[in-house]
Order: structure tokens, then C-alpha cells, then sequence
């Protein structure tokens, strides 16, 4: 017995010592908190939930789980929601009792309507009717209650309206309906959300949160040259969900980051967060919406709503599985973003029928950049119709070709554009242009008419005087849709996206109304567009649509295959290449200066440098 006892006591020293010297596995939270300077989760937690979470005992303790084991170090609490107003008692408490379990914590508001709570919007969207007093007065009493509770406070999506009452009819006067709600609302950011807010904290930090709809923003009210100076930050909503599906519209995966990287250029050092959601989302929908948020720059994914964790969604496996990997990608982007192609889109720019026409080309495989002033020092310069707001563009396009850039113009530019018929002279094509839609549902492939799954559309009937056409549709009206010209380097694509007739035919509002044909081209077709927009130390890609490629600005690639099927993408590197897939580690193969990767359905690759 004497002797047994021994062994058990060497034993339990043994087993003691092994538990000292193995290093347990780190836990999601505490790894999270480790990673917060690379790359924040945060959530956002509904007014309804804040009440039915935070009551009790058992609420917060099931609160503190989800949020933990998820790796969510940061929580938005929510004032209030479709006249559902918390009262500061329990934000109070609530943000306290997060805080002292080690949450960052942000108040916010969600400004739509609700019983006997401002006044809704005569209009097709759940907004306010902004010009009333009884909307201003009811949400300025919300912001001065919550002000003191919080550092930062955030305004969720809906700083916007579409308000048709005779009401705000008779204060616009003459104006627009987008000049006179840009000016409202303008005002009222500072009058009603920022001045109440700081009256009663000054030291607090508000926040304005922007949806992912950007080629629509002036047309209901938010202003991007006015509103960023008035706010302390600016949080962007990545929310492009499901491509295929209707549900939210068929938005690009690649809006994401055009959204983003465009608002950036415009806040500068306040630009923060991204944030979207679960909603019409597959698991590869979501953790697709981080990638993108986080090519972007963003440092902080915001994750609409708390509800969502608590019922279960597939993503959530992912997002953990991945949280690494997408710091570790947030760490390169901030040392070197993003570059290639710019897409010139002015602020506050009406799109024609271009609407969202750079999520498009970003899904064509080109590492397009948008940006809100002229890049005159870009090597390729992209301009839709949006660069028609440029009264001097003439001059700039010139300016760029001297200094030898690439530029690739749209019809709707050139047809709205300044000095339009001098800018179609330098391109080669006859003026005026001929508006003319047409619709095909088949190109011209080697000599031979090409069914595709979708119509694909053009505007004008164009005449090419010193242009040589590269692409042609089909059909009675055989338009050319991609030209050069053959002395100047200068491209023109006959497009069209979506206009306002497309959005007013299926009663959409804000997002893509429908699927585009430009997405189901030839690989051919896409190909050649693909190389023009390439600059000549680029690798040439040979890939169908759907495949996103986005150049770092070290040179290394992430590579996106958007398809739902196995996709092969070939890539011819000017020097070849010592490749390693930053994602998982492996050496990427050549044969030489070729790389032939056979890519999964909904799968991502990055090239690094060995050397990186």
C-alpha cells in the first residue's frame, strides 16, 4: 500500500509537470485580442435584443459566450430601432457590465421609423420623412440620452430618404431632389445627431456608417464631400451577400471593396470599419464578404447583427477558421494596398447606364481601384460615365496620354463627357454617338455567333473612324463593343450595366436589378479585355469571368474564383516566379514563367514572393 501510494504521487508529479511544460491550444477570444491591432471583430446588437439580452442574469451570461467564442472583442450597442427606444438605465448597465468582461463597447442607432416615433417617408422605402420636426426632435432626444453613456456612438445605415411629401416638396424649391436632400441632410448630421451628441459628452466620437449602394448615394441624400469632415469617423457597409440570388440583388462580390476603397479616398485617416451581414448568405457568401472588406484596408469587420450568433450560421465556422489568416492578410494590406487600373468616380457622379459597371470589371479579373479625384498618375486610367462630372477631363485624359497611361473610356463617358466629340476624336470613333440600346443574347466568337446565358446590352450605335474593333455582337444590330485605337492608346467599351428604366422596371431602388451578360462572355472575350486593361509588367491571365485578381502593392496577388464550379485560370508571370500560396502555406508550381492552377468552386489563392 505504502509502496502504491509512492507511484501514484510520482505519477500525479509527472502528469503535473506535462500539463507546465505542453502549451495548451490558445482560445478564439484570447487570440483575437492579440490580433486586434491587425485586424477587430465586432458586432452589432439590435435595440429589441439589447432589451431581451441584458435584463437578466442568464442573458448576459449567454451574451458573453457567443460574443467570446466566437472571437469578438468589440460590441455595438443599439439606442434604438423602429420606435423602440432602450432606456439608459440598461444601455448603462450594459455597457458597463461588457466593459468589465473586457469588450470595447460603441453606441448606435438605426434611424428608420416606427409607432408614434418621427415620421415615415411618402415613398418605396421604410425611411423618415426628414423635413418634419417631429423626426428631427424625436431622434436629437435619443442622441442627447445616449451621448453620456458612450466614447463612440455610430449611425447605422439610414441617414438617408426618399421622402416625396408635399412637405419636403415645398422646402426644395427649385432644387433637385438630390441637391435638396444632400443639403438637408447635411444639416442635420450636425444639428440633430453631432451638436446634442457632444453638448452632452464632448468628448465623444460619432460615427457615420455607409451602405454598399455608392453609385446612389447623392440621390437620397448622402453627400461624401461634405458629410466626412462633419463626422469623427466613417464605417462601411461591404453587404454585397448573395451574387446569385435576387433577394438583395445580384450584387458582385467585388462591390465590396470598390465601395470601400472609394468612400477611403474621401474620409482619408477617419475611414474604420467594414461591416456586413448574414442575410441572403451561404457560409462562402459571408467569409467572402470579410476577404473583400479586408483587401480594402479594413481593420475592423462589423457584423450586423448579434442575432445572427445566437441562432447559428454557417459562416460563423468559417470567419473562425479563417480569423488568422484574414489578420495575417489585413497586416500586408496596410504595408501594401491594393493598386492597379483607377476607376475615376467624382463625388456625388450620376452613373447613366453604368450604374455598379466597376464591380462588373472587377470580376472580369482586373485589379481595379476606384478613386474620387483624377489619378493622374496612374499607368491605366478607367472612365465610366460617373468621370462625365469632370468639367476638365479633356485636359486630364490628354495630360495622361502624354505621359504615356492607357486610357479606357465607356460610350456613356464620351456621350456625356465635356468636350465630348473632341474626346470621341482622340479615340477614333465617328460623333455623335447614336443612343441606341440593343440587347443580344449572342456574340461574335472566332466568326461564330456565341449564345450567352444572360442578354448583354449596349447604348449606342457607334461608328469606328480610326478605331479597330476587337469585340462584336451579334444579332441584327452586330454592334462593336470593345474598340482601340489604332494610333492612340486608347480603348472604348460600348456598355451598359443598369440605368434608372432598368431599376423602375422591376421596382428596385437601390441594388443590382438583375444579371448581366457581361458575366457570361467567352473566356475568349474576356480575356481580351482583360489584356487591355493589363499594364505590360502585369502577368497575363487566362481565365473566365467570375475570377477576381487583386495586385498588392508589392506585387503579390490574391486571386478569387467567384464561379460555383472548378474553374482552371492560367497565369504567364513576364519573370517567372517563386510562388507561395500566402493562404496555406504551399509552394505554387511553375513550369517556368506559366502557373496552371485548377481552382475549387468559391476558392482564393495568394501569390507571395518567397522572399516577402
Amino acid at each position: 500500500m505504502k509502496t502504491n501510494g509512492i507511484l501514484l504521487i510520482i505519477i500525479a508529479l509527472l502528469l503535473n509537470l506535462s500539463c507546465q511544460t505542453t502549451k495548451s491550444p490558445e482560445d478564439v477570444w484570447s487570440y483575437a485580442q492579440k490580433r486586434k491591432s491587425d485586424l477587430q471583430l465586432g458586432v452589432y446588437i439590435i435595440a429589441q435584443t439589447v432589451e431581451k439580452m441584458f435584463t437578466t442574469e442568464t442573458g448576459r451570461r449567454e451574451a458573453i459566450s457567443v460574443l467570446k467564442c466566437n472571437g469578438i472583442t468589440k460590441v455595438y450597442l443599439e439606442a434604438y430601432r423602429s420606435g423602440f427606444v432602450v432606456k439608459p438605465e440598461l444601455l448603462k448597465s450594459s455597457a458597463e457590465f461588457l466593459k468589465n468582461n473586457g469588450f470595447e463597447v460603441v453606441g448606435g442607432i438605426a434611424t428608420v421609423p416606427g409607432p408614434n416615433f418621427g415620421v415615415a417617408q411618402e415613398g418605396p422605402l421604410t425611411w423618415f420623412n426628414w423635413q418634419n420636426p417631429k423626426t428631427q426632435n424625436d431622434l436629437r432626444k435619443v442622441m442627447e440620452d445616449a451621448a453620456p453613456i458612450f466614447d463612440k456612438f455610430i449611425v447605422d445605415d439610414f441617414l438617408c430618404t426618399g421622402d416625396t411629401s408635399l412637405e419636403s416638396k415645398t422646402a426644395k424649391e427649385d432644387r433637385s431632389w438630390s441637391e435638396y436632400r444632400r443639403a438637408l441632410l447635411t444639416e442635420l448630421s450636425e444639428s440633430v445627431f453631432i451638436k446634442p451628441a457632444k453638448a452632452k459628452n464632448p468628448n465623444i466620437k460619432i460615427i457615420i456608417k455607409y451602405p454598399q449602394w455608392y453609385d446612389r448615394f447623392h440621390l437620397f441624400g448622402y453627400d461624401l464631400s461634405t458629410e466626412p469632415a462633419l463626422f469623427d469617423g466613417v464605417w462601411v457597409g461591404t453587404e454585397t451577400r448573395g451574387q446569385y440570388t435576387q433577394r438583395y440583388g445580384f450584387v458582385q462580390p467585388y462591390e465590396g471593396f470598390v465601395n470601400y476603397h472609394w468612400i477611403s479616398t474621401l474620409a482619408m485617416d477617419k475611414i474604420g470599419g467594414a461591416w456586413f451581414d448574414h442575410g441572403d448568405c451561404t457560409d462562402v457568401d459571408f467569409i467572402e464578404q470579410a476577404y473583400q472588406s479586408v483587401l480594402a484596408g479594413a481593420k475592423e469587420l462589423v457584423m450586423f447583427n448579434f442575432d445572427s450568433f445566437v441562432a447559428g450560421h454557417p459562416g460563423h465556422h468559417l470567419l473562425r477558421n479563417d480569423f488568422e489568416i484574414l489578420a495575417n492578410l489585413a497586416a500586408e494590406v496596410a504595408k501594401n494596398p491594393v493598386e492597379g487600373v483607377v476607376g475615376y468616380k467624382p463625388v456625388n457622379s450620376n452613373a447613366g447606364g453604368d450604374l455598379y459597371i466597376m464591380d462588373y470589371i472587377g470580376m472580369l479579373g482586373i485589379s481595379l481601384v476606384p478613386a474620387s479625384s483624377y489619378p493622374e498618375k496612374a499607368k491605366v486610367v478607367f472612365l465610366p460615365t460617373q468621370a462625365a462630372a469632370d468639367q476638365d477631363i479633356l485636359s486630364k485624359v490628354k495630360a495622361s496620354l502624354d505621359r504615356g497611361s492607357k486610357i479606357i473610356m465607356t460610350t456613356g463617358f464620351l456621350a456625356n463627357a465635356k468636350d465630348g466629340e473632341k474626346l470621341a476624336q482622340l479615340a477614333g470613333i465617328k460623333w455623335p454617338l447614336i443612343l441606341e440600346t440593343n440587347i443580344t443574347e449572342s456574340v461574335v466568337y472566332e466568326g461564330v455567333d456565341q449564345k450567352i446565358a444572360f442578354p448583354l446590352t449596349t447604348d449606342y450605335n457607334i461608328i469606328p473612324e480610326q478605331s479597330e474593333i476587337l469585340l462584336l455582337t451579334s444579332g441584327a444590330a452586330r454592334q462593336p463593343y470593345f474598340l482601340k485605337n489604332m494610333s492612340k492608346n486608347i480603348y472604348v467599351l460600348n456598355s451598359h450595366t443598369f440605368n434608372q428604366k432598368d431599376f423602375d422596371a422591376v421596382g428596385e431602388v437601390l441594388l443590382s436589378p438583375r444579371q448581366l451578360g457581361i458575366l457570361e462572355l467567352p473566356k475568349a472575350w474576356a480575356n481580351t479585355i482583360r489584356n487591355a486593361f493589363r499594364s505590360d509588367d502585369e502577368p497575363v491571365i487566362d481565365a473566365p469571368t467570375r475570377v477576381s485578381v487583386q495586385k498588392l502593392s508589392n506585387g503579390s496577388l490574391v486571386v478569387h474564383n467567384y464561379n460555383q464550379s472548378k474553374t482552371t485560370v492560367n497565369f504567364t508571370f513576364p519573370k517567372g516566379g517563386d510562388y507561395f500560396d500566402g493562404f496555406t502555406g504551399s509552394a505554387i508550381q511553375f513550369n517556368g514563367k506559366e502557373c496552371k492552377l485548377e481552382m475549387g468552386p468559391r476558392s482564393r489563392i495568394w501569390f507571395r514572393k518567397t522572399n516577402q
